[in-house]
């Protein structure tokens, strides 16, 4: 049996989804629960949960009874990509990728990422308004392309160039049919363009050399060995690269934009905040970060498919090939998991950790994102950076409305700024690390 839901037809409720996903969401639980049944286009019928005891149970259960949704990127990212594998070709795989973001290569990493933000926030301009998010698209893509493919010259710039659209116009295309003549536009132009990712990865890798000397992510993969002593072959580094840089480019880049609308419109906290950067520490910052992917979720659902005879989940009873969707809006907003939950509250972070069954824009489980560590390093350097260089102004206007990119949930506005460059002192504070920002 499962929870009830709505009685219009598919493509009706697949549209309202899309067109209004935080409004539709918030109103379909105010009538049904905390659990309720949609039916959607692609997906089918699937439960939208938000309880933190069933989110808790899904993200425990075992890939065996519930496993990653079908369809996902896994179909245009390919085969080797984390997205597209399951059970123990998925355990293998993520092994190989932890080491990467933790330890010593995140402190060479965010030298990286404040290099990259100093040069892009040299042309920001003072005392006019601008959004922030494609500075911040520029950022993250760059600091992505630097950490983890190891890119320079004319590998660099030509990844730069392709990646952005040919990640976007994957993601379009992951949960729509594939025609039975797959050369047909616009499958005939992310098939060339994919021709076109492996030819410069071939060209990077067929250059790389001197991999003890370095720390991206290509460099440690290339030299990395499963338990049977064989290498990764390079369609699948490939495929995990370009995973890891759908995963995390838009989606910090969008949460830094939501950082920026949120501060102007909380002038205490942006005051306290500066204050910090000015004496060395980060300990606000970080639950800024924290409250701002609570408030803000730029992802809106975690799917996940039933793989065995039946599942139980709560009181509901579950078949094979029904789907689940964690709804992070609507668990980040429960007034009894995050009381005031619509205010922006960063202190409710300080001296604590969110409850990963409860705070999950990561995910959860066994698919958790592999590079959370890495963003949220990332954004601890950038607004780092932007706050100690910068002065950004308050704002009355009100709050930036939602916006829909595909991709990641972004303000429609794109998180509009204006700054002033700050006079800096003739006695620079040492940089902070945050590779301990929580994982």
């Amino acid at each position: 049996m499962l929870p009830p839901g709505p009685r219009t037809p598919s493509l009706v409720q697949g549209a309202y989804t899309l067109v209004m996903p935080q409004r539709g969401m918030k109103r379909l639980r105010r009538r049904y629960g905390d659990a309720f049944t949609v039916k959607l286009p692609i997906f089918g019928r699937a439960v939208v949960v938000s309880d933190p005891a069933q989110v808790k149970q899904i993200f425990l259960t075992s890939t065996d009874v519930l496993e990653n949704i079908e369809p996902n990127l896994g179909r245009v990212l390919g085969p080797g990509s984390l997205f597209a594998l399951h059970g123990e070709n998925h355990q293998k795989q993520r092994k190989l990728l932890v080491p990467p973001f933790h330890g010593r290569r995140l402190a060479a990493y965010e030298q990286i990422i404040e290099d990259e933000t100093a040069r892009e926030l040299a042309s920001w301009p003072e005392d006019k308004p601008f959004p922030v998010q494609p500075s911040m698209m520029r950022i993250t893509l760059n600091a992505i392309l630097r950490a983890v493919f190891g890119a320079e010259g004319a590998e660099f710039d030509e990844l730069r160039e392709l990646l952005p659209p040919f990640v976007e116009l994957g993601s379009r295309l992951a949960t729509l049919p594939i025609p039975q003549d797959p050369w047909w536009s616009p499958w005939k132009k992310f098939r060339r363009m994919r021709h076109r990712y492996d030819d410069v990865m071939a060209r990077l890798i067929a250059k790389a050399d001197d991999l003890d000397q370095r720390d991206d992510v290509l460099a440690m993969l290339l030299q990395s060995r499963y338990e049977d002593g064989s290498p990764m072959r390079h369609s699948d580094i490939n495929d995990q690269l370009l995973a890891l840089l759908t995963a995390g480019h838009e989606t910090t880049a969008t949460t830094l934009a939501w950082a920026v609308e949120r501060l102007r419109r909380h002038p205490g906290i942006l005051h306290d905040l500066v204050d910090e950067v000015d004496a060395g520490g980060k300990a606000l910052r970080e639950a800024v970060i924290l409250e701002v992917q609570r408030i803000r979720p730029v992802v809106e659902m975690i799917g996940r498919q039933v793989r065995a005879d039946s599942m139980e989940l709560g009181p509901w009873t579950l078949r094979r090939n029904n789907r689940v969707l964690v709804s992070i809006t609507l668990l980040h907003n429960d007034p009894a998991v995050f009381p005031n939950p619509h205010a922006f509250q960063p202190s409710r972070f300080l001296d604590t950790r969110p409850d990963f069954y409860a705070w999950i824009p990561f995910g959860g489980g066994t698919r958790r994102c592999i590079g959370a560590t890495f963003a949220n390093m990332e954004m601890n350097a950038v607004l780092r950076t932007m706050l100690r260089d910068f002065t950004l102004l308050a704002t009355s206007e009100p709050d930036e409305r939602w916006h829909n990119r595909g991709v990641a949930n972004a303000p429609r506005r794109g998180g509009v700024a204006v700054v002033r460059r700050r006079v800096r002192s003739s006695a620079p504070s040492s940089p902070v690390t945050t590779a301990g920002a929580q994982s």
